[in-house]
Parts: C-alpha cells; structure tokens; sequence
C-alpha cells in the first residue's frame, strides 16, 4: 500500500467537511478547507494524544475555539482513530449525534471544552495552559516528571475580534504561559465578507505587546513551514502565536477565499468542481485505506501513553503519597479526611456564632476547606480585599512555581472562562471572586460552565443596595433571578455564617454543575436560635423558625439580609397573634430538586405565603402564586448609606408584617 501524502491526508479533512455539511444542508465548510493544512501538521507530527484513552492525565489538550468549523475537529477525530464511526459524520448536526453543529464537552470522545462562543475556547485554553503548570509545579520531582505537556488551540478572525481575547491573551502574556500555543487562521474573511473593513488591527504587534512570542507570517497551507514553526514554538519561553495565511474554502474553484465558503453547503456542483481540483476522486464519505493508515494515531498514541505510564510507576514507588494524591485529583473525588473538615468547620461557626458579613464567613470557610483541599484554586478579578477571596498561606501563582492564587486583574470575562479551563483540565477546583453586578460581564462563561456542568465556582460579593454609596451602577437588581434561571447553574444567597459555610460546602461536592455564591457586604446576624441540621442547610431550603404555637397560618420566605428582617416580622405580628412560619432558601435550585414532600413540609400547602428579597420580584411569584406577596426590589437602586436606602425602599419589619396581613385578609 502506498504512503498516502501529507496533501491527502489534508484533502480527507477537506472532503469530510463538505461531504457533511452538504449532507447536513447546514454548517460551515470554509474553516476546516482552511485549516485542513494546518491541522495535518499538528495532529500528525506534534500532538501527543491517545485515540484509545482520551481521558489519559498528560495528554496535550487542543481546543477549536472557532468551533463552528466542527467538521475540522469531527473529522480529525475520526481519522486518527477516535471512537467517532463515519456515520457518526454523516449524522452531523443532526438531533442526539456526537456531531452536533459546534463541539460540545463530554459528548464527543476527544472534544475537550465545548466551543462555539467566540473567543471562549481560547480562554478555556489559557486555563488549561494555567492547569498544566500548577500541577507540574506540584507534583513533578528531580528525575520525575509526570506533568509535562502543551496546550494548542486553533483560532480565527471572529476569537480576536472578541474582547475576551484581549483579557486573556494579556494575562496569558504576563503569566508567561510557555506551554501554550496558539494556531491563528488569518484567512481575512468573516460572515460579512472581508475583515479589513472592520478588523485592520496589526494583530502581530498586538500579540507581541503582550509579551507573546510570535511566528509572522507563515503560509497555512505549507504543512512543513507550520509544522517547523510549531516546533520552534514549543521550544519557547513565554506564550506563541502562529500567524498562518490561508484562504478559507481552500479547493474550491468557485468560492475560495469569499465569504461564501464560510457558512453554509458549497452545493453539488461546487463539490464536485471541488474533488476534481483537489484530485480526489472518491464518493462522499469514502476515505481510502492509505489516508486512514497515513492518520491513525493509535499505536504511536498508546505507545505515549505507556511510556508516561512507565514513568508514573517510578514516581509512585519513589514517591508513593504524591502519586496516590494526583490520582485521587485526577479522578475528582475528595479527600479522605473531607466529612471530619465539614464537621469541623460546621462546629467553629456555631461555637463562634459571628455577626459578620457574609463575604467574611465566605472567606473563613475558604480557610477551612484549603486546608484539605489542595486543588482548591482561588482569584479575583482585581477585587481581593472587597471579594475575600484569599486566605492565609495562599501563594500567588507563578509559571515556574506554581501557586493556588490567581490576580486575575479587571478581566471578569476572561477569569471566567478561564477558571472553566482549569475546571476541564482535571485536578484542580477553581474559584473566582467579583461584585455580583459584574456577573453580567462574566455571564456567557457562566452559561458555558452550567451547559458543560463543570465544577466551576463563581464567587459574587456586594449582593444588594447593602453595598450602600457606590450606588445603582454596583447595586445588583435583577442579577439573581437572572443567574438563578440559568439552568444547571446553583445559586446560593446565605444570610448568615452557617449558611456560608454550607454553600461553600455543597459547592464543592457538587460533582455536575457550577455553583454562584452570592455574598453580602453588610454584616448580618449569626441566627443562632435555630436547632438547623447540615442537612437541613444542604437542602437549599428550610424551616427556620417555626410558629411559637407549631400552627402556623402564613410562611414567610427570605434569602440574604432579608432573613434577619422575616424574624423581626415574626416576633412582630406574634405580638397580634398571628403566628407566622420564616423558611430560608439560601438556593432556589437546590430546593426545587427536593423530594415532593421535603417541599410540602417546608411550604404546606393552603397557607399564605410572602416572600421578601432586595431583587427582583418576579421569580418569588413560583413560591407564593399569584395570591402571595412578594417584597422585592424592581426598579434601579441610588447612591446612600445602606441603612438609608433599605429605608427607602420599603425594607421593613412593618412593610413585612403589613404584607403578611394583607394576604392573610
């Protein structure tokens, strides 16, 4: 059999997009004709994977940020030996396949972030580059290196042009990132045609002013002069960019180059024009045995892998605790002593029973779990000492000397999509810190997090009109009904130390979604007169306190700084005989995962119910029906003192208890 060219193998990848997108009669052929060069020089002669084990610890990750050019990444898949059949390709966009129009994370077998978002695979990416050198400064020794790869992701015009890609590739740059590579498609062409009208940055100069290496110009469709800049990249010190000229459609007669190949079927005719310049003569979706044999990655992938794992049983007999460790990371399951340090930490705040903010108890239970938690991974977009989210004996990350502390800078987006990239890179838990009126800048990352349902745990201070004088721009209305809609996402918003302890907690066991916690700035009261069991507390809602009398005839729902004010009403309308029940629901979500009749005993039915948050109204009306009340805050806050504005806006044990009468009549 003869070897099949490097331009064969090039084709295949050419001929399997449009094949599928033709058959699919939707997607986007350009990209992947483009890059077809390109993705031949580094999966073939750089990229240390293994088709049969996609999941082993110290692969090389690559990321397709310009996702919609699935067909690229589906078709390199199935070429070099991924459990991805040709009918998997010909199911391409179509309901329930493991081609769906942009790659999604946990679906497909070597897919390893969901992409499509523009710019978001790139930050994933830088994570992930994040990832591999925490690790490697934590667990490899003199003469034992168990972490030890890179990190490449291919990008287009569209990744640039988003913002995000300035605040990670800046950080990227100062970090120093050396183990990170990035492959850009400069083909000149967007959706509306040539980007020179809008996109005219010097995008080399840009990259170089962050502290990148950069390889400019290199001719995509040379797969030996991208091979060799790969090459050269991987030997240096700080992050690399490799420009790559190409042209978009490349083999089309008719629509190479235009606008026209970018984003849907080049139609029969084209196709057929297309395999004849491109001298392939095979029917659709027939790849010959020599181009299969040319693009297996099989044997060489497991060969990798075996010589890593060779390595490893070195490192577990000279350093058996380390690799017991970095296995247990790598599997995600937590530490042994993990119940004791909850029973712990559970313990120290009802012994202490501290009236502080809850972004203060947020930070004492960081404390406590980092102790026993080492791949707890913390930041702050820039707001450390108001977010809380260091704690003591952190150390600032370094690219040579690792570090559990990110200063992600002003960049809430990007630490965002970041912090996903060390949650998908396995071994380590991050955490990021911002005010919760920022979450807006952050939210699309937080979207992807809750659709990949990674661990991720967005960390949101500054809860309400709470914050006082820095008025309505950084007071958070609408922002937690917002989140709290986002499915798979867990919102907690606790009201005092015991209930920031628990949400930390469930944040952290939560092994299927990301978690936002939501933190005052305000000190609120340690609600110390409830017997709450954890479990109670785990439960995302619960009877706090119930009617003196045990009969209650209304409940009262409150989360946050509201919860102290529906015990005041209580012990308020007690007085008029009118026994109220107060539930706290630190977590919507959480709650409305409950057993049936855990909700029924928590909110019985038949009984008025009024609930009171400073946010949004709308989302309490699924608690009290439209017989309830709701206290709420709809509108934009002002610039005042706390105390003042919760005044202002009706925040008040008579307002509560007037509510409370007016659905009881």
């Amino acid at each position: 059999m003869t070897a099949a060219s490097p331009r064969d193998l090039a084709n295949a990848l050419r001929v399997l997009a449009i094949d599928a997108v033709q058959k699919a009669n939707s997607g986007h052929p350009g990209m992947p004709m483009g890059m077809a060069d390109m993705a031949e020089a580094l999966w073939n002669r750089h990229l240390r994977h293994n088709p049969g084990n996609p999941h082993w610890a110290d692969r090389d990750r690559f990321v397709l940020s310009n996702g919609h050019g699935s067909m690229l990444i589906y078709g390199l898949l199935h070429l070099s030996g991924y459990a991805l059949g040709i009918d998997d390709l010909k199911a391409f966009r179509q309901l329930h396949s493991k081609t769906p129009g942009h790659p999604e994370h946990a679906l497909t077998p070597g897919i390893e972030t969901t992409t499509g978002p523009l710019g978001q695979g790139l930050a994933n990416a830088v994570g992930m580059a994040i990832a591999e050198r925490m690790l490697a400064a934590e667990f490899n020794r003199p003469g034992h290196t168990i972490v030890d790869h890179h990190t490449y992701v291919f990008l287009g015009d569209g990744c640039l042009m988003e913002g995000i890609s300035h605040e990670v590739c800046s950080l990227a740059g100062t970090l120093g990132l050396s183990r990170l590579i990035a492959l850009y498609d400069d083909n000149g062409i967007s959706i509306d045609g040539e980007v020179q009208g809008w996109f005219g940055d010097d995008t080399p100069a840009r990259f170089r002013a962050y502290g990148w290496n950069v390889i400019a110009p290199v001719d995509g469709h040379d797969a030996d002069a991208v091979s060799a800049a790969i090459a050269q990249a991987r030997n240096g010190d700080r992050p690399t960019l490799i420009c790559c000229k190409t042209r978009i459609g490349k083999g089309s007669p008719a629509k190479e180059g235009s606008a026209e190949a970018h984003g849907a079927p080049l139609g029969e005719a084209e196709i057929a024009a297309t395999r004849k310049a491109l001298g392939w003569s095979h029917a659709p979706f027939e790849i010959p045995a020599e181009v299969y044999a040319g693009w297996d990655a099989r044997a060489r992938g497991a060969a990798a892998e075996e010589d890593w794992n060779r390595r490893f049983a070195a490192y577990r007999q000279a350093f058996p605790a380390d690799a017991a460790e970095f296995l247990r990371r790598q599997a995600g399951d937590l530490p042994g002593g993990w119940s004791a340090a909850v029973q712990a930490l559970d313990a120290q705040v009802r012994t202490q029973a501290a009236t502080i903010a809850t972004r203060k108890a947020s930070q004492n239970a960081i404390a406590a779990l980092a102790a026993v938690l080492p791949e707890l991974v913390g930041g702050s977009a820039d707001l450390t000492g108001s977010n809380l989210t260091n704690w003591p004996g952190m150390r600032t990350f370094d690219a040579d000397s690792g570090g559990r502390y990110l200063n992600y800078g002003v960049r809430e987006f990007g630490m965002s999509a970041i912090m996903n990239g060390l949650a998908l890179h396995g071994g380590l838990i991050p955490f990021g810190g911002t005010f919760l009126t920022f979450a807006d800048y952050a939210r699309n990352a937080v979207r992807m997090a809750a659709l990949m349902k990674l661990g991720s745990i967005f960390v949101y201070t500054h809860d309400s009109i709470g914050l006082g004088e820095d008025g309505p721009t950084h007071q958070p209305v609408e922002h937690l009904a917002s989140l709290r809609v986002m499915p798979g996402l867990d919102v907690w918003r606790p009201a005092d130390t015991l209930e920031s302890a628990y949400a930390w907690i469930c944040a952290v066991e939560r092994n299927d979604g990301p978690s936002a916690l939501v933190f005052s700035r305000q000190n609120l009261p340690y609600l110390a007169d409830s017997a709450r069991s954890g479990d109670d507390l785990r439960r995302g809602g619960y009877v706090l306190r119930e009617a003196a009398n045990g009969k209650p005839q209304a409940v009262l729902i409150a989360t946050g700084s509201e919860v102290a004010l529906a015990l005041q009403a209580q012990e308020a309308l007690a007085l008029d005989g009118i026994a109220v029940r107060v539930v706290s629901m630190p977590s919507t979500s959480v709650f409305d995962r409950q057993a049936a009749d855990w909700q029924a005993r928590v909110l019985p039915r038949g009984l008025p119910r009024v609930a009171v948050e400073a946010g949004s109204s709308d989302l309490w009306r699924k608690y009290v029906g439209l017989e309830g009340r709701v206290i709420g805050l709809d509108r934009f806050g002002e610039s005042a003192p706390a105390g003042a504005l919760f005044k202002l806006f009706g925040f008040s044990v008579e307002r509560v208890a007037a509510a409370v009468r007016d659905a009881l009549s």
